[in-house]
């Protein structure tokens, strides 16, 4: 068998309405739907070199040999492809991302995602763009998000088939601007799939879920209609309850910072001003901050100037996954 190789790339996604909880663990099949948004200069480049020679997987991801439960992580991964693609073949992946991972920015969705398309593509798979999209999902559940195009919805279903993401808009629709207010660069103590497996813990999560679909269709609504204020009211709300119930499981988490806090305020504020802005935070201490396009550059200097921000990072809308020639 001769070498098997292929390159792909996968923006990472800001979540609109978010993902926090498993229905099923193993699957990661979520307890409900969510919507994000692709991040156009936010992504991972990853290299899948399938080798008769190698005796076991190996992966270098931004510069780091992986070992122990990473390195697990990517190796059973990798065994789903090659279950599909009937060969046993080790494989050397060698990844790269533009941006810190594991702090809140979703590295394993563009991670993941990048793998799926990468391996699938070496070993020459047909596979449908929601079929590509539910393999991702297998990594890391945000990562079925980072398949698709634009502005997407992750369809929570209650089977691996059923439990896919697809575009709802696509990247012209909408010119959004994410700012990442940087808050810290340094890994979190806890991954968000450890976070998941507490979720059920919270007291407030079975009422999270239950109000799930509500949020679900005012963001959409709010989104395919381009209304500014009713997409921040919805955003902001579901990105609060998702880390009060960090806050509230078992172990509790709080990932936010003094200065997490101070940026949340002075987004409000400025909002309050006339500034079309929005904040929303993943499993991390670092706040996006989304506004229209042509207000980008003053939310940039604004957010600069606060204590505790040591740095931004902009994007727009992003595509879907693609293989590089």
């Amino acid at each position: 068998m001769p070498l098997l190789k292929a390159t792909a790339c996968a923006c990472s996604n800001i979540a609109f309405i978010k993902y926090w909880g498993n229905r099923d663990d193993a699957l990661r099949i979520p307890v409900n739907g969510s919507i994000s948004m692709n991040l156009d200069r936010l992504y991972t480049r990853t290299t899948v070199t399938f080798d008769p020679n190698l005796n076991a997987d190996s992966a270098l991801v931004d510069g780091r040999e992986m070992s122990g439960g990473g390195m697990t992580r990517i190796s059973h991964h990798l065994d789903q492809v090659r279950r599909r693609a009937g060969v046993e073949t080790r494989a050397r992946i060698e990844s790269v991302s533009n941006f810190p991972a594991g702090v809140g920015i979703a590295s394993s969705a563009s991670a993941f995602a990048a793998l799926s398309l990468a391996a699938v593509k070496a070993l020459d798979l047909r596979m449908s763009e929601a079929e590509l999209s539910a393999l991702a999902r297998l990594g890391s559940g945000s990562a079925s998000r980072s398949i698709p195009t634009g502005f997407v919805e992750w369809f929570a279903g209650d089977s691996h088939e059923s439990s896919f993401a697809a575009s709802i808009a696509p990247v012209d629709h909408w010119a959004l601007v994410d700012v990442v207010a940087l808050v810290s660069k340094a890994h979190k103590a806890t991954g968000s799939t450890e976070g998941h497996h507490t979720a059920a813990t919270s007291p407030l999560q079975a009422a999270r879920v239950a109000d799930a679909a509500r949020r679900l269709d005012l963001c959409r609504k709010a989104l395919l209609s381009r209304d500014f204020e009713a997409f921040a009211e919805v955003v902001e709300q579901d990105s609060d309850i998702m880390h009060a119930i960090m806050m509230t499981g078992k172990p509790a988490l709080f990932y936010w910072q003094p200065a997490t806090l101070t940026i949340m305020a002075e987004v409000r504020r400025l909002r309050a001003s006339g500034l079309p802005l929005l904040y929303t935070i993943d499993a991390g201490p670092n706040v996006h901050c989304l506004c229209p396009a042509d207000y980008a550059d003053q939310v940039d200097q604004a957010v600069r100037a606060l204590p505790g921000v040591v740095d931004t990072l902009r994007a727009g809308v992003g595509h879907g996954a693609w293989v590089e020639s």
